[in-house]
Order: structure tokens, then sequence, then C-alpha cells
């Protein structure tokens, strides 16, 4: 006799039944939805079992079957078998419909099970809360909170208490519909003239919560930091089988391993043995097992194999071998195995099953199948930029995957597991071939017939193991997300089978089982695609716009599907649709509901049929196992459904975002249904997308709090989306904090503001870079070899970047930088050298591939791309870029030293107008801190009139001697010995004030390099430098590189490390220690080795300087490992203005400053007759820092730098003996950022060292510091330029 445990329950019912049975029930919908679904799961059962039931209307106790009439009857409908479940699944769209009444029948036995003697008894709900309230109007919800503020006299509430106000209001409006109160009585009642307020303005009315609140998450706690590298390994994860079987037959000279867990384990292995390619499959079986396998010689299509590679008790059958196991026996246990000796010979694989106990075990129904790893490590990845083998082999059996998305998928669980080794770049590998197949580049379906519920449970099987690999390797998860949404959830059960079987219902139902309807019909049956999805949105809208036959062309096109694509299945459609007018509505109904289901197992972004499964799914996935999650989520998911195609975006952005974040701590745990969980959560990341998009012609960019918002919700999105986020999770810390301070028409904190938005748009660059340098290798080789057209090849990684948020990301900072640089009042240049000139446009990419080349007339670059480490080519006269080079970059001391006009432009239109100019001639002119462009005739613009940058002319250096000392303390630094570097640290030695920190130096003089090269150690290394520079004299400046690499070949003699290290002891320097002496003299041989750089090569070459007579000493300090580093100039570079000193200064080592790291440092300008009083001219945004322990570092001090009317300084390297950690900068909690007290005290002392040090010299100067624990130590000065 069965019992219920609780009759109450209204969505899920349980029931204990006979022999320790479960029977549950799962309702969702409601009959004034017409969506009813009612879900029977009888667990331990071990019989076939019949459901017996019928439907009643209320007030009736007939029972009734579904018809287009309904009659009296009853239906029996047998239990399936999902899993470790029986299912039957009832959908019920009559309105009218009350409850549904069953008995069980066992099939065998002849036996009915009853409720208590009587019928079970399930009432149907007319209201679903879940989902079928409607939409409430965001300003009732305000006059609610409004009525409510009011009632508690009006007081002074935070916005914190104002936002609480508003949820508070919106759950009461909930409750009050859910009890069955109208929308229109709810208005009518919230606008009587007693409580109807009188507003003023509309803050007034949009009181109940602020417009745009400032929002502030834990974000560190989203934290994902990727491994350094990807751990590549050929190995799966162990069990004690696969290590017994190593440890037999032995572990070395394995290329792969697969294993196999059904009632006993299986491991393939892979290996090379005397030079053969082995497959050994191991068993751990009891009793005679035969091997059934043949070899795949072009495809993976079974073949037999050759004769003579046939192992031990082996026969020939048809088109295949059978060989008997042998019983391996050792002391740890004993299994069997089959060693298949392939020899040398190309083959793709070979499958097998294998005969047991009079069974076959098959993998999933479909044979085991191994592929053949490449002999060859070489041959496996090419270039260790794709994996040359699985792409292959992809590419092999693209003729199998095209018969069906069943074999795609299928193949596509095999390969991914296979290639589980391989990591990332196996998954991308995977990943191009679905995105191939999800644009339609390859055949979904070609002369198959298959069910809706192979393709469901094939989608099923892939996403479980796709799932698996998200919860096991954390560092996949972007490649593993990108897969999924372009293949789709699938499932097990009914799930595909409802494809098949609602299309049957649609045709019934509203008379249409003929034409376009019987066609598509006949193509669902045959293979149902995500095709399916399109044709019924097609349907839905010819429908809706009156049964106009072009809105259903129109749609069907514009997602790729002509006449002549719908007439190329294999089961065409080749009619339009033809409806009965009076079928309008039901068909609206019908299809709609049908969209539903082909969307659940299609598509893995769909957000509805995510939200859907996850409620309705085995034991409702968003339970209360959750925790606090579930009603947060719950409650924030049912807005979304109702409001999700609100034409305000505010709150249905916010509720999208803060679904993601209620997600987020459960999508990395191994909970069973964390697919669904993951399909949920793509889908919403894919919902703020398009919503953001849908709104932005809304936006008010000129009321920034409204834009700031919208930034805050699409980091804090990005963040949870992306591997590696360290960079993004300090840009959102960073926004949230210039959010939090916004004052109106702040020009201060414009700057800030700015400066986060310029370095999120570096990050949000190099995450395009790496896409494009971690995919493309593998697109581009997929592609040719799958016959994909080349624009779809070319245009790849640009339009999968497109379609994420980042995208929309940076079109709203490009809609919102402008309003930010008037607010700082900034222009649309940033010029740093300003330089009246004229010449002709050339636009190019990266100003670095150009440095060599020689301009025969006036010309004016548009570079996209600088680094800040180039040498300006000859006959340039303007640099003009959107890059944010370093005022104190090699490229932009060039440009000042040569009267080359250089400046960045932030405005995106007036480069793209400059482009359109190509080879024309324009004049530039300086007004206030802007350019003026103007076009000129040509003919006006002669060689001999133009502005050429002047190449100094009688500039020279004689070559210095060796003294015959290995090394100088600072006291016998002399100009004949060493450079200037090392000479301005003797000068300013015991002349600055005590506070002012010179660090301990010692030298490597001139002609100690020249010497050491003539030592009979370094013979032959002198021999191949004279031979290499014969031919760079000759014009190949590729030699330059091969000389650089000879230097450091160099051996050092023993008397300079003895007179070094005497040196360095005497001075107070550390000495490396012996382990250390070889980064110290690898370093040293770096220095030296710059002079073979090409960029000082040519300069020198531009200046008609001497090459051969530089001479390099190196000068050797201790490096201060400071807080900040900093560069000053006594005169301020960029206007000029002697009264002005200018610095900019960095997190961490000097480095980032006068290197080619991305971001601008921080900068600002003093008035020498008021130190006190700094002002920030721009705020920091570099990306990473430097950070080191306590080293030495050497430094380049040539006699080619400072000379008069040439800065050579930063043509030559500078190199640290321990390589620094790079460190991704935090600046939301820096002082130098947000500290106004800090940054006036330190910017005012490096302010007023600059002053001092320039009233030693008499004239300006470029001081470079460090600051440490409060204290400045000046490491170098010189001569500005």
């Amino acid at each position: 006799m069965a019992t219920s445990e609780d009759k109450q329950i209204h969505r899920v019912h349980n029931f204990e039944l006979v022999d320790g049975m479960k029977l549950q029930i799962n309702v969702s919908g409601s009959s004034i939805g017409r969506n009813v679904r009612v879900q029977f799961q009888l667990r331990n059962c071990a019989r076939t079992w019949i459901l017996h039931w019928g439907f009643l209307y209320r007030g009736n106790t007939n029972w009734f079957i579904p018809a287009e009439h309904p009659k009296q009857g009853a239906l029996q409908t047998p239990f399936v078998k999902s899993g470790e479940i029986y299912l039957v699944t009832v959908e019920l769209r009559d309105p009218k419909i009350h409850a549904i009444e069953f008995v069980l029948k066992d099939g065998s036995h002849d036996r009915w099970l009853r409720l208590n003697h009587g019928n079970f008894r399930i009432e149907i709900p007319e209201i679903d809360t879940n989902t079928c309230l409607q939409p409430i109007p965001k300003d009732l919800i305000e006059l609610r909170a409004y009525q409510n503020w009011e009632r508690r006299g009006r007081p002074n509430n935070s916005p914190q208490q104002q936002q609480k106000d508003y949820n508070d209001a919106l759950k009461e409006l909930q409750l009050q519909l859910s009890n069955g109160i109208s929308l229109k009585d709810l208005q009518s009642s919230h606008m009587t003239a007693s409580t109807k307020p009188v507003f003023k303005n509309k803050e007034q009315i949009r009181y109940g919560v602020p417009s745009y609140p400032c929002r502030r998450h834990d974000v560190e706690k989203w934290l994902q930091k990727n491994y350094k590298g990807h751990v590549k390994t050929t190995t799966l994860p162990s069990s004690s089988f696969v290590a017994l079987v190593e440890n037999s037959l032995g572990a070395d000279n394995v290329i792969s391993r697969q294993s196999y867990h059904m009632d006993h384990e299986i491991v393939v292995l892979s290996k090379i043995i005397s030079s053969d390619y082995h497959i050994l499959v191991a068993v751990n079986m009891k009793g005679a097992a035969i091997l059934h396998w043949g070899v795949s010689k072009c495809s993976p299509g079974e073949c037999s194999p050759p004769p003579d590679m046939l192992p031990d008790k082996s026969k020939m059958v048809a088109g295949a071998c059978q060989t008997y196991f042998t019983d391996i026996a050792t002391a740890r246990g004993s299994f069997q195995m089959v060693d298949i000796n392939l020899q040398k010979r190309k083959f793709v694989g070979i499958q097998f099953v294998i005969w047991l106990g009079g069974s076959w075990i098959k993998n999933n129904g479909e044979n085991f199948f191994v592929g053949l790893h490449p002999m060859d490590p070489k041959d496996k990845v090419d270039g260790d930029d794709k994996v040359k083998w699985l792409l292959d082999e992809i590419s092999c059996r693209e003729k199998e995957a095209e018969r069906s998305l069943m074999h795609r998928f299928n193949i596509a669980a095999e390969l991914t597991e296979r290639c589980k080794g391989e990591g990332e770049l196996g998954l991308i590998a995977i990943m191009v071939w679905m995105r191939f197949m999800a644009c339609r580049h390859l055949t979904w379906n070609k002369n198959y017939n298959v069910k809706p519920r192979e393709i469901s449970e094939a989608q099923d099987r892939f996403t479980n193991l796709l799932q698996k690999i998200y919860l096991s390797q954390p560092n996949d998860r972007e490649i593993v997300r990108l897969i999924m949404a372009f293949v789709g959830r699938g499932g097990q059960g009914d799930v595909g089978q409802r494809i098949r079987d609602e299309i049957l219902v649609i045709q019934r139902n509203n008379g249409c089982k003929t034409g376009m309807m019987e066609e598509w019909h006949q193509k669902l049956h045959n293979n149902t695609s995500p095709d399916d999805i399109i044709i019924c949105e097609a349907l839905l809208n010819y429908i809706r716009c009156g049964f106009k036959i072009d809105a259903y062309w129109q749609t069907l096109n514009c997602h790729g599907l002509s006449k002549q694509k719908l007439a190329s299945y294999d089961r065409p459609i080749v009619s339009e649709p033809r409806f009965r007018a009076d079928a309008k509505e039901s068909l609206t109904h019908d299809l709609t509901m049908y969209l539903k289901t082909l969307k659940a197992v299609h598509s893995g972004a769909d957000l509805e049929s995510a939200i859907e499964t996850c409620y309705k799914g085995h034991n409702s996935v968003i339970s209360d196992s959750f925790g606090s999650l579930s009603s947060k989520l719950r409650e924030c998911l049912t807005f979304i459904k109702a409001h999700i195609h609100d034409e305000s975006i505010n709150q249905l952005m916010e509720k999208l975002v803060d679904s993601r974040i209620e997600l987020h701590p459960v999508l990395g745990t191994a909970c069973g249904r964390a697919k669904d969980l993951l399909f949920l959560d793509i889908s919403l990341a894919s919902a703020i997308k398009t919503t953001m998009e849908r709104g932005l012609k809304d936006l008010n960019f000129s009321h920034p709090p409204e834009i700031m918002f919208f930034i805050s919700l699409l980091l804090e999105s990005l963040c949870l989306s992306v591997v590696n986020n360290e960079d993004l999770i300090y840009c959102t810390k960073d926004w949230y904090r210039v959010s939090e301070s916004y004052r109106t028409n702040d020009a201060q904190w414009a700057l800030q503001a700015k400066a986060i938005l310029d370095r999120l748009q570096l990050v949000l660059a190099e995450r395009s870079q790496t896409y494009q340098k971690k995919f493309q290798p593998s697109v581009k080789y997929l592609g040719c070899l799958l016959g994909v057209e080349k624009y779809a090849i070319d245009n790849f990684t640009e339009e999968l970047v497109r379609a994420q948020s980042e995208a929309v990301l940076s079109i709203l900072i490009n809609r919102f930088e402008p309003v930010l640089r008037k607010v700082a009042n900034l222009g649309c240049w940033q010029v740093i050298s300003p330089v009246e000139v004229c010449g002709f446009i050339t636009s190019v990419n990266e100003l670095i591939t150009l440095q060599n080349k020689v301009y025969r007339r006036p010309t004016i670059i548009i570079a996209s791309r600088i680094t800040g480490e180039e040498e300006i080519p000859v006959g340039v006269v303007a640099v003009l870029t959107p890059d944010m080079p370093d005022v104190l970059s090699h490229v932009s001391i060039r440009a000042r030293n040569n009267k080359v006009c250089f400046a960045t432009c932030f405005d995106q239109n007036i480069l793209r107008n400059l482009r359109l100019k190509e080879g024309k001639a324009v004049s530039i002119r300086l007004k206030s801190t802007n350019l003026i462009i103007s076009d000129i005739s040509s003919s006006n613009l002669s060689l001999s009139s133009s502005a050429l940058p002047s190449i100094p002319r009688g500039i020279t250096f004689k070559r210095k001697i060796f003294r015959g000392k290995y090394a100088v303390s600072v006291e016998d630094f002399t100009p004949d010995m060493v450079g200037a570097k090392s000479c301005n640290s003797k000068f300013l030695r015991g002349r600055v004030p005590s506070w002012i920190k010179i660090p301990t130096s010692i030298a490597i003089p001139f002609g100690a390099f020249e010497t050491v090269l003539s030592e009979n150690i370094n013979k032959d290394i002198a021999n191949k430098i004279s031979r290499l520079y014969k031919f760079i004299n000759g014009g190949d400046l590729s030699k330059l590189q091969e000389i650089q690499e000879a230097v450091l070949q160099m051996s050092a003699p023993l008397s300079l490390i003895y007179e070094l290290k005497n040196k360095m002891r005497s001075s107070g320097m550390p000495w490396p220690g012996d382990e250390g002496w070889n980064l110290a003299w690898r370093s040293i041989k770096k220095v030296w080795a710059s002079k073979w750089n090409e960029r000082a090569f040519i300069s020198c070459r531009k200046a008609n300087l001497n090459h051969d007579n530089l001479c390099m000493a190196v000068l050797i300090q201790e490096t201060i490992c400071g807080d900040y580093a900093f560069v000053i100039h006594t005169k301020n570079p960029l206007s000029g203005d002697n009264s002005e000193i200018y610095t900019e200064i960095v997190k961490g080592l000097g480095e980032t400053l006068v290197g080619a790291y991305p971001g601008r440092a921080m900068s600002f300008v003093t008035k020498k007759n008021n130190l006190k009083s700094p002002i920030v001219t721009c705020y920091p945004s570099k990306l990473i820092g430097l950070f080191g322990k306590p080293s030495i570092i050497f430094r380049s001090d040539s006699n080619g730098e400072d000379l008069e009317k040439y800065a050579g300084a930063g043509l030559y390297d500078s190199v640290i003996m321990n390589d620094p950690e790079k460190v991704i900068l935090d600046y939301s909690r820096d002082p130098m950022v947000g500290d106004k007290s800090f940054q006036t005290s330190v910017f005012s002392k490096i302010a007023e060292t600059g002053k001092i040090i320039e009233s030693l010299y008499g004239y300006p100067q470029d001081i470079e510091g460090v600051l440490k624990d409060g204290l400045i130590y000046v490491v170098q000065a010189r001569p500005q330029m």
C-alpha cells in the first residue's frame, strides 16, 4: 500500500511505494500560463511500470484524456529508463484542467498500486509564482517606497537605506500580486487623492532608489590567477591499476595514456619500444577476454590490420582481427594485456571492443578509439602554438562528423578525452572546430537519419565531460565556457525526444499537417539542429506580423538561412508557411512553447531555457542546499524573467550581474548539476552584453554617475568570466574608489577616472592580442584543412572577441572618455614634443618596423603602435599616435632632441580622418595644448623648403684607451676612465644635503671590454665579431644580433674577477659570491653587448658618429629596492617653461618608467618658487611594477652619451643581476594616488631635490631617483637635452 509523506506540497510530491520504490512528482508552470509540466520519477524499481492516468476539470469527477476535443477516458504511458530512474513527463496546455489523477500498473505482474485504496491526485496550480507574476512598473515600486518613507516621518536616509526601501517595496507588491490582486487595482490604490504626492521634479519621483548607486563588492574573492605557463603532460590522472600496468610494463617512452572506467578498468598505453610504435591494451578482467580490433588508415573507419603485424593468439575475421588477452602476473597484482606492434606504419589509430563472458564491452555504445600521436615529439606541436596531430585528426574525421550532430558531438567528446594531456592548446583546437560548426562553416547533416533524442544524448555526454574539465582544470575555464556556448546543453531522457513529439502536437492542434510544416516535421525527425531555432522564430515573426511572408524570410536571411540552405537539408524545406487566420493565437502559444524546447537542447546561451532548466532540473539545482544563495538568486532570476525586455535597463543589468555574483561561489564546486549552473552563468553573461548594447542609445554620457554605474557592472561581469583576472580585479577596485569620490566638474577626479580607463583599455587590448596569439594558429591550420572560407579564418578571433562583453565595455569607455577629457581640460591631444611642421601623411601599424628607413620628403607618421623604444626614421618631421608612451621614453626624448613633433591623439575620429589623407600634405600648428592640422598644397612643400629634422654635424668622440685597471672606485672616476653617469655620481657625492642619498658605486672602466676580448680565451669570439662587423659595414644589420650573442659567449679573465671582487668589498658593496658571479658576469656582458643593439647603431649612424669609437664603461651600484622610482626634468619638457619642474613617478623600480612598459606614469608639475604646491597632470595607468630583492645593477656608461647636441642616454642597456619580479599593480589603496597629504609631502620633496641638483650644475638636469621608506636616493643625473 502506498502512503503519502505530505499531501500539501504544491510543487514537489513524494510517495513511498512498495518494495522500497519511491515516486517523486515535480510540477512546474500553471494552468493560466498554459505551460503545465508534470514529471513522474520512479526510483529503486526493477520492473516495467505503467502510468494509468487522466485529467479532471474543476467540478467534474470524470477522467479526460488530451485531444483536440478532450473526451472521457484514461491513458496508459510506460515509464522510460533514464540513468538510474524511470520517467514519464506530461504537458498540459488546457487552462481549465484542475488536477491529474492516476494509479500505477505493474506491467509484468498485472497488479495496481493506489493511494490509500484510491487514486493518486495532483492538483495543478493556477498561478506560477516563479514565472507568472506580471512585470511591476518601476514608477509603482518607487511610489510604494516613497509612501513607506512618508509614513516613517521622512527620515534622512543613506543611499543604502534608500536601496533597502526600494527592495522592500518590490517584495510587498510581488506578494500582493501573488495573492490575486490585479496590477490595475494596485496602481489605483497607490494613486488615490489622499496619498498621491505632488512631485516637483524627476529626482523626487525617483526617490525610491538612487538612480545609479555606487557599487562595491569584495572583488578580490573572485581572483583567479593562472598558473605560470600551462602544464602540459602526456598522461591522465593515475589510478592504482594504471600504476600497476606502468610499473609492470615500464613508464619510459610513453607517448600517451588513456584510462576507461566501466565495470572494469581499461588502460591503453601508446609507447615506443625499439623504435617501433606499440599500443598496449591492459584490463583488470577475470576470464577469457578477446580484443576485437582494426586499424584506421586514413579515417577512423575500422579495417583489417596487415597480416605481418598480428600479435600472438590472433585470428582474422571479417574486416577485423581478434586477439586473446595474455595473463600478466606480478608481485603487486595481475592483469591481462594485448601488445599490438604497429611498427613504423602511419595509421590514424585503432578501434576496438572487448568480448568477455558472452557480451561486448563498448565505450558508451561506441567503439573505443586510440589515436596515434606522432612518434617524433617535434611533429606533435608545430611551433608550440597548436596541436598539429589533433587538428589533423579533426580534419580526417570531419567526413564522419558531418553525418549528423550526434556523430560530431560523440567524436568531439572522444577527442577531448584523448587530448587532455595537451593542456590548453588541445581545448583550443576543439573550440575552434566547434565554432566553425556553430557558424555553419561545416555541414551539420548529410545522408543520415538520427533521432533528436540521440543528438541531445550525445550533447549531454560531451557537455558532461566539459563540466568535469571545468571543475578540475581552473586554468582552462574560459576555453571550456566558449566550447559549451557553441555546443548547447543537450540532455538525457525525454529532452531531445520532446522535439520530435511536440511538433506532431502542434500540427494536430492547429490543422497544419501539410506543406512547409510537414517538411519541417520531416527535417526535425531526420536530424534536428540549431537551425530549427531560427525557423521557429521566423514562423513566430511571420504570425505576429499578420502572416506577412516577408517577415518570415527576413528573419531567416538575417541569420544566414537562405532558400538554398533550406532546400539543401536531407529532408528539404521548399514550401512557404501557410496558416489559418483563426489559428493565430493557438499557433503563437504553441510555437512559443516549442521554441523553449528547441533552445533547451540546442542553445548554450539562451537565458530563459537556462533558468527553466535550473528551476525544473533534477531536484532543482537552485535549492536550499546552497543556503542564502538560493533565495537571492531566485529573486534575481524571477525579476529577470519578468523584465528581460524592459526598455529601461538599469535594474535589469544590476539583477543580471548580481545573479552571476550569487552563482560564482558554487560554479567551481563539484555539485552534480554544475553543468546547468554553468550554462545559466554563460547565458547571464551573454544577456549582460546584449542588454548593455540595447541600452547604449539611451545613456546620458554627460551624467557621469550613470556611466560609472554601468562600467562597474560590466567590470564585475568581466571579472567573473576571465581566468587570470588580476588586472581586471584591480581596475574594478580602483573604479569603485573613483566612483565613490565623484565630484561634479572636478578636473583632478576626471584625471583619475581617465587613468583607470586608460589602463582598462590596455588590459582589453592585451586580452585581444592574447586571444589572437593563442587561437589564430589553430584557426588558420584547421580552417585550411577543412576548406573554410578565407574571410572566416582571417576574422575568426576578431569576431570571437566582439561576441564577448569586452567589446561593449570598450564602446562605453570610448564614448565616456571625451567627457572626462573635457572636465580635465585635456583637449584631444597630449603634445610631448611641441614643434610646428609641414609634411606628407603616411600611416603605419608599428613605428619600430620603420626605424631604419630614410624618407626623401618631409613625412608625418600616423603610427597605431609605439613601444617607446623606437628610433625616429630620417625624414620624419612628426609622429602622431593613439598610443601613450611616457614623456621620458626614448622615442619622446629623441623627438624633442631632433625637433620632431610628437603627440598622442585621444580622439579616434581625428585619427581616422588623418588616415584618410594618406599621401596628402598638411601643416601642424600649435594652439595652447592642442594641435591644429590643416591641408596645404603639396606644391608649396618641396624637399628644400621642408622642415626635415636637422642631423647634428661636427659631433665627434674619441676612442678611449684602457688604463690598466679592470675596476675603479668612485674616488678614481675621471672622464678618461668612465662615462658621464659615473662622473656625475662622483660630483654629487658630498655636495647634496644629507637627506639626499647617493648609492655606493664602482665602475668597470673604458677599454675593459676590448682588453677582455683580446685575451687568448676569447680569440675565436673576437675573430667572429670582426667577420660579422664587415657584413654590418656592408649594410646587413641583421648581423648586429649575432654580435650581441657572440659577446655573451666571452669568458672572464681571472684578473678581472680578482680586481672586481676586491674593489667591491673595499667600497662596502656585497660580492655576489661564486654562484652569483655567473649572473654578474652575464649582466656585465649584456651591458657591453648593447653597444650593438640596432636602435643605438642606427642612432650613431644618423648622427654621423663613428661607431668604432664607442667605448662602454659599466657603472656598478647596489640596487635600491624602493617603493617608488622617479625621473625629474628641472625644465618642463612639454612647455619649455624653465620655472617649472616636471616629474614622472612609478611604483617599484624605474625600469618601467624608462623602458617600454605599457601605460603612463604618474606626473606632476611644481613651480620652483612654490615647491609646496605640486599639481598632478596625469595619474598612473602602468599595468605592472618591478620589485626585486637587494641586488646589483650594472649600468651602461658609454662615451657616446650626453654629448653636446646629441643625447645618447637610453640607447644602451642597464641590467639588474637578479631579475626583478613583475607585479600587477593595485592603485586602489596607493597613497600616491589617493592621499592628498602624502602626495604633497612626497612630491614637494622630490621637486626640491631637482631644484638643489640643478643649482649645483647651473643648468637644467634630468635626474633619476628612488623613494624608499620616505628617503630619497639619486642614482644618476645628466644634462637635460
